[in-house]
């Protein structure tokens, strides 16, 4: 599975939209990829799955992490690929945490799973957990890298679709933007 079949899985499930969008991260935009679309396809998703986890050897693979909600899924369908376990965080008053007995143990090597990147914030804030258990990060994998800036996580990062897509702050929104009425999706409790 390549870039034009991920692409494909994407357009085919109805996940690319098109208007005025009020992303996660606080920016605006005139696409928005609604990533359930995809995921709620088993099939669909156990193929972005298969394709996230064929980019790391499993025998160095000790835990699959990702964000609650999307995270949820992409981080047991990665895992399955593995034999391992997969967990997720969830925001606690607006931090990432580990909850429901979840644990990443000292030295366990860990890859991060994400749905969609623009500016990275989630998977920074997974990294933290991480680092804060003791543990190593093996890579960061997301099904599409939408920001048309490289993002340095520190450690090595596999999207499986480069899609830049323009984004803007609020105070600085292109005029023919300003009048589309604005949609907010789904959105992660920052």
């Amino acid at each position: 599975m390549d870039n034009n079949d991920i692409l494909n899985l994407l357009k085919d499930s109805g996940a690319f939209l098109e208007g005025h969008f009020l992303l996660t991260s606080g920016r605006h935009s005139d696409r928005y990829i609604e990533k359930f679309r995809l995921m709620e396809s088993p099939n669909h998703l156990d193929k972005v799955c298969k394709r996230m986890s064929e980019q790391f050897n499993p025998n160095e693979v000790d835990i699959v992490l990702g964000a609650a909600i999307g995270g949820i899924l992409l981080s047991s369908g990665v895992a399955k690929y593995f034999g391992k376990k997969g967990i997720f965080t969830e925001r606690v008053e607006g931090k990432m945490e580990l909850r429901r007995g979840f644990e990443i143990k000292p030295n366990y090597n860990v890859v991060i799973v994400e749905d969609i990147v623009s500016t990275g914030g989630s998977i920074f804030e997974l990294i933290d957990v991480v680092k804060s258990c003791n543990a190593n990060i093996l890579g960061v994998t997301s099904i599409v890298h939408r920001s048309i800036e490289e993002i340095d996580f520190g450690c090595t990062y596999k999207p499986l679709l480069n899609y830049p897509v323009e984004s803007w702050d609020a105070d600085n929104l292109p005029d023919w933007l300003k009048k589309i009425p604005m949609t907010q999706r789904g959105r992660s409790g920052k």
